[in-house]
């Protein structure tokens, strides 16, 4: 059986989305509650394409867009961070229709190394639309990227 490509990923939803009742009491703690979302990889997609040149969103936003939109305590952040990759990389198997994936940033603006070409293509992706890109440590971040962030609504 031949290894199914990112893009045939991306449009695989299973049975997702689904509201999945966790029964650990650190989610309770963690989020307020216990019943947590397992969202589509497609609908990650969807999200990603809605942020304009010049501005970013963080996998924590759509997270908890997500959350909201299914009456969910929280978004299962193992998945949400497959499935961004997931995203990302089938975006560049396409020559055409493509997810501006580098515009999605990790938690506190931090840049996402699991992106196809790593740091350097992100950095150089955003740097071109008039980000600036700084280093703290081994992580590198957009500078003030709450000012540029997207509002979904």
């Amino acid at each position: 059986m031949a290894k199914k490509t990112f893009n045939e990923k991306l449009h695989d939803s299973k049975d997702m989305p689904v509201v999945h009742i966790c029964n650990d009491p650190k989610s309770f703690e963690k989020y307020g509650g216990n019943r947590m979302l397992i969202a589509a990889p497609i609908q990650y997609d969807e999200i990603m394409r809605k942020i304009p040149e010049g501005q970013v969103i963080t996998n924590g936003e759509i997270r908890n867009y997500l959350a909201k939109q299914y009456q969910a305590d929280f978004t299962c952040q193992l998945t949400a961070g497959i499935f961004i990759s997931i995203a990302a990389r089938a975006s560049e198997e396409r020559n055409t229709d493509k997810t501006p994936y580098w515009r999605t940033l990790k938690t506190k603006g931090e840049l996402n190394e699991k992106y196809p070409g790593g740091i350097d293509n992100q950095k150089m992706l955003l740097e071109n639309e008039g980000h600036e890109i700084i280093q703290k440590g081994k992580k590198f971040f957009v500078k003030n990227y709450e000012e540029k962030l997207f509002q979904l609504d």
